[in-house]
């Protein structure tokens, strides 16, 4: 008999507080509901699961990015839409205007409307979020410096500069039967401002009608590099810009390269010796579009939304100017476009419809970024959910394990506590033997 250790109860001991142990462990498990609380439990789970904790949050913000970004878009699609109703409203007016059934004072109140309406499509460019303006340009991307273009792909393809308007025919090949005297129509607007003449056929060819635009007041078409191929010239982003369906057609560029040389529209039109409007050649001879539009050279100011939980994972936002100026509406001066005049009236329908182009060009990108972002959204919240479940399978304490685990230690430890209070009145014998 030893007295000064007393081993058996000391080996007790430590049972006891080994159960104590394991059984604190598993009530924190069952307490936090994680199987791992901290790097002690399990370094590589704890760092696999904060790597994934990083993860969900990023995608969780890129999420709340593109919902920002959605909310953007859609602010620039009211300011977009209510242009285009008042572009549809001014075109309504033009046509108004070019009858003759309008008085001057009915054309003086239309032109009232196109000032008014001019102004008001300038505030739509100016609407912002988060204090950014949207539709001014300021936010477009990198651009060269290029020459507006307009291209006729309605007339044979065989047809040169220096055809004559007798000899002009349609893509099919069948002729204009335009007459030697007939009457040649033309009128153009530049800043704000339309400019009209009127000559006989006799000889003019098609290079000529451009000519005689370039006479009325200055220089505004590049006539000397007229183009009669496929090839039209550089994009605003430096490419190579051609006929929709590659086939050779009619192009003619401003004179002067940059948004100061933009042309805003013009019209060719001919009548017969009564001065009644050949329709059937005019959808023909005046079907010019704008194929290549004005830009100045500037660097990249588009808006970047990120979408991603990794450098450089973005969505580029490129919104267009739609402020008067940009549509043709009003000149660099402040004038407004002239339809106080039957003439006027005529060419600004050409001009309206060039605006109406280039909104919906606008709206269609906005809308299609839009739909993107639908998805980009939708992408980000599976992936988020799916790291979610990894990190819960990999984190999460399964608690029917963790209790029954809890319990097991709790009992083991209540009987080693027993045993260790049996084993100490055991021990009691050895005192008696002292006393006797």
């Amino acid at each position: 008999m030893m007295i000064n250790n007393f081993v058996m109860s000391q080996s007790i001991l430590n049972i006891l507080n080994q159960h104590s142990a394991n059984a604190a462990k598993h009530l924190g498990h069952i307490a936090s509901g994680l199987r791992i609380q901290s790097v002690v439990d399990d370094p590589a789970g704890w760092a696999i699961g904060q790597r994934m904790d990083v993860q969900i949050r990023g995608l969780n913000a890129a999420s709340s990015n593109a919902q920002n970004g959605k909310s953007l878009l859609k602010v620039a699609d009211g300011g977009i839409s209510s242009t285009l109703d008042i572009l549809k409203t001014l075109k309504e007016k033009a046509i108004e205007a070019a009858s003759d059934t309008a008085t001057t004072q009915d054309r003086q109140t239309i032109q009232k409307l196109f000032d008014q309406y001019a102004d008001q499509i300038d505030d739509n460019a100016l609407i912002t979020y988060n204090g950014k303006y949207l539709l001014d340009g300021s936010h477009s991307g990198a651009t060269e410096l290029t020459q507006q273009a307009f291209t006729n792909e309605n007339l044979a393809s065989n047809t040169n500069l220096d055809t004559k308007l007798t000899d002009l025919a349609r893509r099919d090949g069948s002729s204009l039967n335009i007459l030697s005297s007939d009457r040649v129509a033309i009128s153009y607007v530049k800043d704000g401002k339309t400019y009209a003449k009127e000559y006989d056929v006799a000889d003019t060819t098609l290079q000529d009608i451009f000519k005689q635009m370039n006479s009325i007041h200055g220089d505004v078409f590049d006539v000397d590099n007229m183009s009669t191929t496929s090839t039209i010239g550089k994009g605003i982003h430096g490419e190579t810009v051609t006929t929709a369906d590659e086939e050779n057609g009619i192009s003619v560029k401003a004179k002067q390269a940059g948004t100061d040389g933009v042309v805003s529209g013009f019209t060719i039109g001919i009548m017969d010796s009564q001065g009644n409007m050949k329709k059937s050649v005019n959808t023909a001879l005046d079907a010019f579009s704008e194929t290549i539009q004005a830009r100045d050279e500037r660097s990249d100011q588009a808006l970047t939304l990120q979408t991603g939980t990794k450098a450089n994972q973005n969505i580029r936002m490129d919104l267009g100017d739609i402020r008067s100026t940009a549509l043709g509406l009003r000149g660099a001066d402040g004038s407004v476009i002239d339809v106080t005049t039957q003439k006027g009236a005529n060419a600004a329908m050409d001009v309206l419809d060039k605006a109406l182009s280039r909104m919906l060009d606008q709206s269609t990108t906005v809308g299609a970024m839009s739909s993107r972002l639908d998805y980009t959204i939708s992408n980000l919240t599976v992936q988020s959910e799916n790291l979610l479940d990894a990190k819960s399978t990999l984190l999460d304490a399964d608690m029917a394990s963790e209790i029954l685990a809890y319990t097991k230690e709790n009992i083991l430890a209540q009987a080693a506590m027993a045993m260790l209070a049996q084993n100490n009145k055991n021990a009691a014998w050895f005192l008696s033997l002292l006393g006797s």
